[in-house]
């Protein structure tokens, strides 16, 4: 259950994010936070990741619900012991369901963080990343784990 409320808390940080930026800048517009490395940069985003398949809201939509129904029917089966896979699964939940309502509720994805040489990302993103990121290193030291010689 507390990996849910870290699914929830993830969701509602990305939601205030989007929110503050929608309501103190107008898009397009940019404030630099470092100037010359970053700033907030409001934009609506058409695509994925680096803007591939631009304007494909419908396909994008049934993705992401098609990627949360099977995260959540492995979510379950998800040994307890194995809470990095636990806590990425969270975070990846998480992201997912705060850019899905992105893209229900507009069509685009609301993104503000700009460090010129990336691609602009928001909060959800950040959460998909390290979920993913986290599932992977689980899986890796796994397999180092059984690859180690025994003793």
């Amino acid at each position: 259950m507390p990996l849910v409320l870290i699914s929830l808390a993830v969701i509602i940080l990305d939601r205030v994010t989007k929110i503050l930026v929608q309501s103190h800048l107008a898009e397009g517009e940019s404030i630099p936070v470092v100037p010359g490395v970053m700033s907030l940069t409001y934009i609506l985003n058409p695509g994925a990741a680096f803007g591939m398949l631009e304007h494909q809201r419908l396909f994008f939509i049934l993705m992401t619900v098609a990627v949360i129904a099977v995260l959540i029917y492995f979510w379950r089966r998800i040994k307890e012991e194995a809470i990095v896979v636990q806590l990425g699964a969270a975070f990846f939940l998480g992201g997912a369901v705060g850019n899905l309502i992105d893209r229900i509720e507009t069509g685009f994805v609301i993104d503000f963080f700009d460090f010129y040489f990336w691609p602009i990302f928001n909060v959800a993103d950040i959460f998909i990343c390290v979920g993913v990121g986290l599932i992977v290193w689980n899986i890796v030291m796994d397999e180092c784990r059984k690859t180690e010689p025994q003793k």
